[in-house]
């Protein structure tokens, strides 16, 4: 190996000027070592071999993860459909919303004209010229007695709570009939 390499003098050939020496001070590339007849062979087989170890224990996917993937992905599918009809529904609702008052302030405006435009005067003579009708005189109204009184209840809220079930039910029942 002493023989193949080339020695310089080292002041006065430098690598570009450098304290390297330059490159031919170095001894030329030896040649590897022989390889026996059929090694590459052997090592191609043992090569293959690994290969085929890592393809049979190499984990497949499981048709469970398999159709589990496919079911959160339609999954997935379907709550963006729904958000997006829901959506649509939402603005729909907005719409109609605003339209209900809208029309209900139409409603309210009609309503103040109708009552505007009908005149009890009007009314009256009406009936009294085309239909013949005339105010009752006091000895054509009869108040008829009554042997049994009206009466309301008015229930509060703290009432209307407290009435719940069947037992309520009945018991109220029996109030109403007494």
């Amino acid at each position: 190996m002493a023989e193949a390499a080339r020695v310089l003098d080292y002041e006065s050939r430098y690598n570009y000027g450098s304290a390297a020496p330059a490159r031919e001070i170095y001894p030329d590339a030896a040649p590897g070592p022989q390889q026996a007849p059929g090694v590459q062979e052997r090592i191609r087989q043992r090569e293959r071999a690994r290969a085929e170890a890592a393809a049979i224990s190499a984990p497949g996917i499981s048709m469970f993860a398999l159709f589990g993937s496919v079911f959160v992905g339609v999954l997935m599918v379907f709550v963006v459909l729904a958000q997006i009809s829901y959506n649509e529904a939402a603005s729909e609702t907005i719409k109609l919303n605003s339209q209900l008052s809208m029309l209900a302030d139409q409603q309210r405006t009609l309503a103040i004209a109708f009552e505007s435009v009908i005149c009890m005067n009007e009314v009256e003579q009406y009936a009294r010229d085309v239909l013949g009708m005339s105010r009752p005189e006091n000895y054509q109204m009869a108040v008829l007695p009554s042997a049994i009184s009206d009466r309301a209840e008015v229930l509060s809220a703290a009432n209307a709570v407290s009435l719940r079930g069947l037992g309520s039910f009945l018991s109220s029942l029996t109030e109403y009939f007494r």
